[in-house]
């Protein structure tokens, strides 16, 4: 096939190879704009889309080309030249003689002659004559590029034309060197390889044969598309996945949109950690509980779960807590939960309105479980990676009707029999309304910790640990092990006492993630949480008398899963909103009287169950 002399040929393949693979990372400039003439706006909806490629079929009639599908179709005032000659050459001139006023995306348009190349080329170089500069790609890298497809001439006739017309080549062919100089990329149609539909991913063998030609235009250093997908999400992605250069769609901003999301739906892990192994000892056994964790992944349902599971190379602490059940966390005024209600559920066993925080639905407060446990002698500790005044933590020691009530709650917390409170926000303390909040506080016993390194040298006595903002910034701008340290110093702190310890720790950041529609901040979080929950199965396993159960107050954002793979540590999800949803949360339970966790029920019965775990009656 090679003649010609074969140093500059190798040379020109491995140049152009190198052209193609810089793509692999594809964008929406990857898109091929298919049947563009059909969008509502031609050409204007897909350059705004950032379309590397758009196509426009055409018909000579009476001296002009017109942009039509059928013949029937062609209507006089949609000409080639004015709807999409004319407005490119517009567009380069204004963007400084390039395609896009960002240099790094690149243009071509793709003219599909319907029949009659002669003719149809013959009027195209007349259309261009004067702008020939705005297509000469040889003058030019950042010009537009014009690839002819669909009737062309034969490749034997290529070389009558200008270097700046190319062809769309097919993978069958077998092109020279001169003739591959013409060749602007290849295509096929899918069928020809495989009859999937779009959905999950292609046969094994199937998958083979669209690589191997895919593999093949690369190594003639020539881009390559498929014409005939699914125009879908997976679609697109599984196209991705395979190599292809050109994504064809006929939605030109939803697949903008894909690719513009990419950074907050996508994540790599870089590094894996290892999850502790249970020992199962205690796992089950009907003995009295002497202390229970209970770990709140805020947000977190079970597709944040599988997206932490798969980023994390297919490891996670908290698929090895082998008893599980689900929890229906409605709120009293809504199907839709928020942290408020959801939380007070779980500190209190009453369902509640959304934003009123240790209250029922009426306004009247109700206990919490460390004032319960207090009663009995039960020391608590109430722990988050994020304000302390917020919902969730809040519910286990406040009572207000709003939990905006920041000042209102912070005051609260002198009323409480909570031994040990860790989490920022310290204005809310400090600079509380009621300035008599911290005298009141001291005299209580509790000591002010403002950083964790002094909250670790601490040995006895109540602990406010009021942390800057930054103590509890997000995990990907280094928050670090805050809640792991926490964790372990309450209970050095509070296994000191003979009638056992309560202890609630709340992951929050999932849930901030799910908000933000960030599955990068989702997975971190997660991850976090989920080294947490090793710490709790470790020291229940060396205790043989705590009780970890692991859940959520309510799903955030919708989350569902459209790619992982975890032997990559990689995953991709799509979040449906950036509110809580109604979707029931999974219960985790570890140690004795773990099976009473098991089964379907109101997030109310949490509260009412661990009480059953200390048997206190």
């Amino acid at each position: 096939m090679v003649k010609g002399n074969k140093l500059i040929w190798l040379l020109f393949v491995s140049l152009n190879i190198q052209s193609v693979s810089a793509q692999q990372k594809l964008t929406a400039n990857a898109g091929h704009s298919h049947n563009d003439y059909k969008q509502q706006i031609p050409l204007l909806e897909a350059y705004s889309a950032g379309m590397g490629s758009i196509e426009a079929d055409v018909f000579y009639r009476n001296g002009e080309l017109y942009v039509a599908h059928e013949s029937s179709e062609i209507k006089s005032r949609k000409t080639l030249k004015k709807l999409y000659i004319e407005p490119l050459i517009a567009f380069y001139n204004e963007n400084g003689n390039q395609a896009y006023a960002d240099s790094t995306q690149r243009l071509q348009l793709v003219i599909d002659i319907k029949e009659n190349y002669q003719q149809v080329l013959s009027k195209l170089m007349e259309d261009l004559k004067g702008n020939e500069s705005v297509f000469d790609q040889q003058k030019n890298p950042r010009a537009i590029k014009i690839v002819i497809s669909g009737n062309i001439p034969p490749a034997e006739k290529f070389n009558e034309y200008p270097h700046f017309i190319y062809f769309d080549g097919r993978p069958e062919k077998d092109y020279t060197a001169e003739q591959l100089k013409h060749i602007g990329m290849i295509s096929q149609n899918i069928a020809h390889y495989s009859d999937w539909n779009g959905k999950g991913t292609p046969t094994p063998p199937d998958l083979q044969k669209m690589k191997s030609v895919i593999n093949k235009a690369h190594k003639l250093g020539k881009p390559f598309r498929f014409w005939a997908t699914k125009d879908s999400p997976n679609s697109w992605k599984e196209l991705g996945h395979m190599g292809v250069d050109w994504i064809n769609t006929d939605h030109p901003t939803a697949l903008k949109n894909y690719y513009l999301n990419n950074a907050k739906v996508e994540y790599t892990n870089p590094q894996a950690y290892s999850p502790y192994t249970p020992t199962y000892k205690n796992d089950g056994a009907k003995t009295k509980v002497k202390n229970v964790i209970l770990l709140i992944g805020d947000g977190m349902g079970l597709a944040q779960i599988q997206a932490g599971l798969s980023a994390n190379f297919g490891q996670s602490n908290i698929v090895n807590m082998r008893h599980i059940g689900f929890s229906r966390t409605e709120a009293s005024n809504s199907d839709f939960t928020d942290s408020a209600a959801g939380g007070t559920a779980l500190a209190t066993g009453h369902k509640t309105n959304n934003r009123y925080i240790g209250v029922d639905a009426n306004g009247a407060t109700v206990a919490s479980i460390p004032d319960t446990l207090a009663q009995y002698g039960i020391k608590s500790a109430i722990i988050s990676a994020g304000d302390i005044t917020d919902a969730t933590p809040a519910a286990f020691y406040a009572h207000q009707i709003d939990r905006t009530m920041s000042h209102a709650i912070a005051a609260d917390f002198k009323k409480s029999n909570v031994d040990i409170l860790v989490g920022s926000r310290r204005e809310s303390f400090l600079g509380n309304k009621d300035g008599k909040l911290m005298q009141q506080l001291y005299e209580k016993g509790y000591q002010l910790q403002q950083t964790l390194r002094d909250f670790e040298k601490a040995n006895t006595g109540k602990q406010l640990v009021l942390l800057p903002d930054s103590g509890t910034q997000k995990m990907l701008d280094g928050r670090g092990d805050m809640l792991k340290t926490s964790l372990l110093k309450s209970i050095q702190l509070l296994a000191k006492n003979k009638n056992g310890f309560f202890i609630m720790a709340e992951g929050a950041q999932i849930d901030y993630g799910g908000h933000a529609n960030d599955l990068s901040y989702v997975v971190t979080e997660q991850h976090d949480f989920d080294r947490l929950v090793g710490q709790a199965l470790k020291f229940a396993d060396q205790d043989g008398e705590t009780l970890v159960i692991v859940t959520a107050d309510h799903e955030t954002g919708g989350l569902s899963l459209l790619d992982a793979n975890y032997k990559k540590g990689e995953v991709r999800g799509n979040f449906s909103s950036d509110d809580h949803t109604n979707i029931m949360v999974p219960v985790f339970a570890y140690g004795p009287g773990a099976q009473n966790f098991i089964g379907v029920y109101n997030n109310t019965e949490i509260f009412k169950k661990i009480l059953m775990a200390y048997k206190l009656n």
